[in-house]
């Protein structure tokens, strides 16, 4: 099932999966594109505010509660959204929003759709107190804006059911650390000869809104304090937007991977 509104017109930039390595430093728009960013950035925002939905007990007429995660780590405040098992490599380049370097606390809203039966919708990393009034899609700096309106939703593709996300150097961490599980490992994949555990000891001890084989991990990259957390998008393989949160004297807020779109009827799900 496709997790974004079926009006929605899909934009994204083409991406290469796990090879090679390009620098780490973000993209630096045209000015071309910068302008043309200036002429078409508010029909990037969303028409849901994302906090208000976090300070819900119920959206129509369904329970939600929030998933505390752990912490995330963000050492260059330079991140990106990605399936952290299929997509996610040197060359993935950060938003061009950078966010305060930092630790924070990682959440996710789970819809309860009935008893015993969860949907994970937002994922969220907030950065203040304050309330954001507006959320804008996030960006890298290169994609094509010539046709943009109202309903195009530019993100990031999952592959393997999951999303993640992280600060650049938590990135190349995180691709050194499979890098060298694939080489002493030749003839396994990586989920079932090594993360199938961690999904599964996380369910044992944090079984609320997860199933029996585990839902969400926030694994420890071995050899340093940075955590790379690894989520299960709301419809699984799909196509997934990030949004920047702003209050209204523009300072960013949050950030918020969106899974399901809560703007549309939820009965169906």
């Amino acid at each position: 099932m496709f997790p974004l509104s079926t009006t929605c017109k899909i934009s994204n930039v083409a991406e290469t999966p796990r090879k090679g390595r390009d620098d780490m430093e973000k993209l630096q728009p045209t000015r071309e594109w910068v302008a043309k960013y200036e002429q078409v950035k508010g029909m990037l925002e969303s028409s849901i505010n994302y906090a208000e939905c976090f300070e819900k007990d119920e959206i129509q007429g369904k329970k939600v509660h929030v998933l505390d995660m752990g912490e995330v780590i963000f050492p260059t405040g330079e991140i990106l959204a990605a399936d952290p098992l299929t997509w996610l490599s040197k060359n993935q380049k950060p938003y061009f929003q950078s966010v305060p370097i930092g630790k924070y606390r990682i959440e996710t809203l789970v819809v309860e759709i009935e008893e015993n039966y969860y949907r994970y919708a937002l994922t969220r990393v907030k950065f203040t107190d304050e309330k954001p009034m507006r959320y804008r899609q996030a960006l890298k700096g290169n994609e094509d804006l010539s046709d943009v309106d109202k309903d195009t939703v530019f993100g990031f593709p999952v592959d393997a059911g999951l999303a993640t996300i992280v600060d650049v150097q938590t990135r190349d961490a995180y691709c050194d650390f499979e890098d060298h599980w694939d080489k002493e490992n030749p003839d396994e994949n990586i989920y079932d000869g090594f993360f199938d555990d961690k999904f599964k000891e996380s369910a044992a001890k944090n079984p609320l809104y997860q199933r029996e084989d585990g839902d969400w991990i926030n694994f420890q990259i071995p050899n340093t304090g940075l955590r790379i957390p690894m989520i299960e998008a709301g419809f699984g393989d799909g196509f997934y937007p990030v949004y920047f949160g702003y209050d209204g004297s523009n300072h960013l807020c949050d950030v918020v991977i969106e899974y399901i779109f809560l703007g549309e009827p939820l009965e169906d799900l």
